[in-house]
């Protein structure tokens, strides 16, 4: 429930439950107490067992402590699962809890008792019988997923999480294979080593995981999470030793120096200037070279190599920057002289944060000391490929690499020899050595044909805009203006948002959505988003939706189209819908879109560019009478058109242009003398 919800109800209820702890500015509400009062009062909303299982663990109180919680809850479904003969009404005690954990494994029973309570409070009896409910319904193991995937999205800005997706650890597990020992040196919360250890199982096979990580809680998520898993290796069969899990810094304090494992995978934290760099000055890792202060990561890949058996292989995730930075040519040219190094595989912007940066992959393997150190390395460039076709490309190129009948695919991945790499710069960004395919994006035919449609948009675009003069008394400069909040309090303007997605830990359905770029361009939608089968879709459009950007660097305001409407809103837009007998649709789109508005509506967004989150229920609008609006709105939706066109000339123009210069400097195309070149010829010639 939002902030403005529980404050209205504590103005006009009496009744309404008193805060139990935060400040008066921000109070906070026992959660079973709120739900006993909205109960009471018909306000109480229908939840699926997952969301009330959830609710219990995010307003825990006090919120530091939700990864606590989170490991209890785990803790008390592992007991379940281990032993449901056991199960009854009532959670076991703590100490109950650690004896029973104690019988799987001593190392996860004492985890486990560092961050549970002498007894049970009210508020975690509650949360475990919610979770025991939740794991009747789906599975321990399931609900346990279920709620760390909740966990994640919802509690980064609590516990500082910066989780690996699964797109991401997909493309890692695939490239990295399947081997007896696996071992990610900064699990966080274990994602990559779950997902390894999960397809190795489903394939008939077993891996022994190994994990070190610096925080407690998410180590103690990592052993939970991964016992869980093995749990269903004994239930099918396999007699592999437990999860080994270890807390601590990894470059400071390896806890597992001996391991040598076939498998290395890790996120480990980038930019970390303070990892160490005096005290391990001559630490036996750094086969390759003393790594700079400035370049931790370079650290981070000589642990992993260190850790690595002869026929294994690492695969790690790197900043793009490790790729060029000068600091780092040493040690990355000496990774690629010992063949070290065999690929860098370049993803797509967006995956995970920074959103904005498109990261590395970086596949390692320990140098042969009885084979010469010769090679060639694989460069796959990703960007472009998309969440369903990512790991299918990667995994392609990898698999290909290692066969005896390597292809290159233009534009996609190539192998390079190792001495054409170990220049002054040893840059090894994936973009630089992949190049794109040459041929022309267009016969000469289609370049001249073009020219002449492009003519037509622009004696077209010069006739497109209203005429306008100069006044001092237009109608809409003296009329009064009301605001759109009261507008939206009265009913005659509503404003409408998808609201954001709970990630699905089952059956999910893919959706076609709006996009902020569809709305600019009035054309059809042609982004997607991914909802649980039990969420509601959000917003269809309707004629006469005005249609408009969350975040942006101005307000764009534009009408849906016919091809836009029944179409779902997507992520980052949101429409506006006017009572039509007050208001005409285009005139509000164009007084919204003023300039100014958005130093009235914005504000500070999330970004790095310098965007606004727009809000419209900051703005006012002109109060006309309609056959006025009608008259205004006309000249704003020829000047929506207007600067669709102009946009679609622009980028007509620059590919046109593009296609120009390709087919002169490739011969296909040449030069028409032009009329003064003529002329020159003419007057030579006469005299």
């Amino acid at each position: 429930m939002g902030r403005a919800a529980v404050s209205n109800w504590r103005r006009r209820y009496a009744d309404f439950p008193t805060p139990v702890g935060g400040t008066p500015t921000s109070p906070s509400f026992d959660a079973q107490e709120v739900e006993h009062w909205l109960r009471r009062h018909g306000r109480l909303h229908q939840t699926s067992i997952e969301q009330q299982a959830w609710r219990h663990i995010e307003s825990y109180q006090p919120a530091a402590h939700i990864s606590d919680v989170l490991g209890i809850v785990g803790a008390h479904l592992l007991a379940r699962a281990a032993r449901p003969d056991d199960s009854g009404d009532n959670p076991p005690t703590p100490r109950q809890l650690v004896a029973r954990l104690r019988a799987l494994d001593a190392t996860l029973a004492t985890m486990v008792s560092d961050v549970l309570p002498r007894q049970w409070t009210a508020q975690l009896t509650a949360l475990l019988r919610s979770a025991d409910q939740l794991s009747s319904a789906r599975g321990a193991e399931s609900a346990f997923e279920y709620l760390h995937s909740q966990y994640v999205s919802s509690a980064q800005s609590v516990s500082g999480l910066a989780g690996t997706p699964e797109s991401v650890a997909d493309v890692m597990v695939t490239v990295a294979g399947v081997g007896t020992h696996t071992f990610d040196f900064t699990s966080g919360t274990g994602s990559i080593l779950r997902m390894a250890a999960d397809r190795a199982l489903r394939t008939g096979a077993t891996t022994r995981c190994f994990a070190q990580e610096i925080n407690p809680q998410y180590a103690l998520i990592t052993s939970l999470r991964l016992w869980f898993v093995h749990l269903r290796a004994q239930q099918a069969g396999h007699r592999t030793p437990p999860p080994v899990v270890h807390v601590g810094d990894s470059l400071l304090a390896d806890a597992l120096p001996d391991l040598r494992a076939d498998l290395v995978v890790a996120n480990f934290p980038f930019g970390i200037h303070d990892w160490g760099h005096d005290r391990l000055a001559y630490d036996p890792r750094w086969a390759y070279g003393l790594p700079p202060r400035t370049e931790p990561e370079l650290a981070w890949v000589q642990h992993a190599l260190a850790h690595l058996s002869p026929n294994g292989t690492a695969v790690v995730l790197m900043p793009p920057a490790t790729a060029s930075r000068p600091a780092g040519r040493r040690i990355r040219a000496e990774l690629i002289r010992r063949h070290a190094l065999r690929a860098i595989i370049a993803l797509p912007a967006g995956l995970m944060p920074p959103t904005n940066i498109g990261l590395h992959i970086w596949v390692l393997t320990q140098p042969d000391p009885q084979h010469p150190h010769v090679g060639e390395l694989l460069f796959v460039d990703a960007t472009a490929s998309t969440g369903e076709d990512l790991t299918d490309t990667i995994g392609a190129a990898w698999a290909a690499y290692q066969s005896h009948h390597y292809a290159q695919a233009p534009g996609v991945h190539r192998t390079i020899a190792a001495i054409d790499l170990l220049d002054d710069e040893v840059d090894l960004t994936p973009q630089r050595h992949v190049p794109q395919p040459t041929e022309l994006t267009a016969e000469p035919a289609r370049i001249i044909a073009n020219l002449s449609d492009f003519d037509h948009l622009l004696e077209q675009l010069r006739h497109s805009l209203p005429a306008v003069h100069q006044t001092d008394t237009a109608p809409l400069r003296q009329a009064p203006h009301a605001d759109i909040a009261d507008l939206i309090r009265s009913g005659s303007i509503s404003v409408h948002r998808t609201a954001t997605r709970r990630r699905a830990a089952n059956a999910t359905v893919n959706t076609r959505v709006l996009t902020a770029a569809d709305i600019m361009s009035g054309g059809p939608a042609t982004g997607y988003t991914v909802r649980a089968t039990d969420e509601p879709p959000g917003p269809r459009v309707r004629a006469d939706d005005i249609l408009i950007s969350v975040i942006g660097h101005r307000i764009n305001a534009r009408v849906a189209t016919s091809e836009q409407l029944d179409a779902e809103l997507g992520p980052g837009t949101q429409l506006i819908r006017v009572d039509t007998t007050r208001f005409d649709p285009w005139f509000i789109a164009g007084v919204i879109s003023r300039t100014d508005n958005l130093r009235i509506a914005g504000r500070a967004a999330s970004t790095i560019n310098g965007a606004a989150r727009i809000d419209i229920k900051r703005l006012t609008i002109p109060v006309m009478p309609l056959s006025q609006q009608q008259d205004y709105g006309q000249a704003f939706r020829k000047l929506a058109e207007f600067r669709t066109a102009l946009d679609r000339i622009t980028g007509s123009g620059a590919v046109l242009a593009r296609d120009i210069v390709d087919g002169l400097t490739t011969g296909t195309l040449g030069l028409t003398p032009s009329v003064t070149a003529l002329r020159a010829t003419d007057t030579d010639a006469t005299g």
